[in-house]
């Protein structure tokens, strides 16, 4: 007698990524957050080198720096996703008002008050059901110009207009072109 073979079911890879941000952004709890993770995950914000390796090092960055630094109006609103056999590649703006000490990003900034929108692009990777690494990306100059941090009067950056040209189609495009310094 054949014994009959049950094929595995590929999980929900956009569910398991929505669960894993919405532990970081809505319900800010490091402890559920690192549930949703594998035994040895990898937190790497590429633009500034944080994060972590290892269920330690993640662990307390999430729950010492990262989670308790987003501002209460912290939003991300998604743009666009990419679903593979056991990766997500998620494009998203994340807004917020920089009323909080957020060492991760601006190690030594006090909070400015000012409004961010800022593009993000984020490559999560599953072991089965759990989140074995992130490489999260995002334009370091102009976090710091919509900061007051960096004049973009002086280099070829921008600030809000990144965001806002992803979500807004009647946003101009080459205006640093046309607005390059001298």
């Amino acid at each position: 007698m054949d014994e009959a073979v049950t094929p595995q079911l590929q999980p929900d890879l956009g569910a398991l990524f929505d669960r894993h941000i919405a532990t970081e952004f809505v319900d800010k709890d490091a402890t559920a957050t690192m549930a949703t993770m594998s035994t040895s995950p990898v937190l790497y914000h590429v633009p500034v080198v944080t994060g972590g390796r290892g269920r330690k090092e993640v662990a307390d960055f999430y729950r010492n720096h990262f989670i308790p630094a987003w501002p209460d109006d912290v939003e991300i609103v998604p743009l666009s996703r990419t679903v593979g056999d056991n990766r997500v590649v998620d494009e998203f703006v994340v807004r917020f008002t920089h009323t909080k000490v957020m060492d991760f990003w601006l190690p030594g900034i006090t909070p400015t008050g000012r409004a961010v929108s800022l593009p993000h692009v984020v490559i999560m990777g599953f072991e089965g059901d759990r989140v074995a690494y992130e490489h999260v990306y995002w334009d370091q100059a102009s976090l710091l110009v919509q900061l007051g941090l960096l004049d973009p009067g002086l280099l070829p950056v921008t600030g809000a207009e990144q965001a806002e040209g992803l979500i807004d189609e009647s946003v101009p495009m080459n205006r640093i072109i046309q607005h390059a310094p001298a």
